[in-house]
């Protein structure tokens, strides 16, 4: 017998609960390494060493890992740099050191 009553093997019927076991199952979608390595444009490789580094949360399936979608989007919010001041000019040198310089 399982923990909701249910016979053992016996599944939730379309438009019932889920038992509370599986709940977490559902709760977000799964990524693969690739989709994850699309999402951020690099290289699967790089997600592989986030994963294995602990920078970037992963279940192991076999021999696959799996990211969570609230986890890859936790990652990138973490990673997002400060926004720069609206209106500024980034200049490597000084107008007058340019000059000096030889540039524009």
């Amino acid at each position: 017998m399982s923990t909701d009553g249910r016979p053992s093997g016996e599944h939730a019927r379309a438009g019932e609960a889920a038992p509370t076991g599986a709940r977490g199952l559902t709760d977000g979608r799964l990524l693969t390494v690739a989709e994850v390595a699309d999402a951020l444009r690099v290289s699967r490789m790089t997600v592989y060493r986030l994963v294995h580094s602990g920078e970037l949360p992963a279940v192991r399936v076999g021999r696959s890992y799996r990211v969570p979608e609230g986890a890859a989007s936790a990652f990138i919010a973490a990673a997002q740099t400060v926004p720069a001041v609206p209106g500024a000019v980034s200049r490597a040198l000084p107008a007058d050191e340019r000059r000096r310089a030889g540039g524009a």
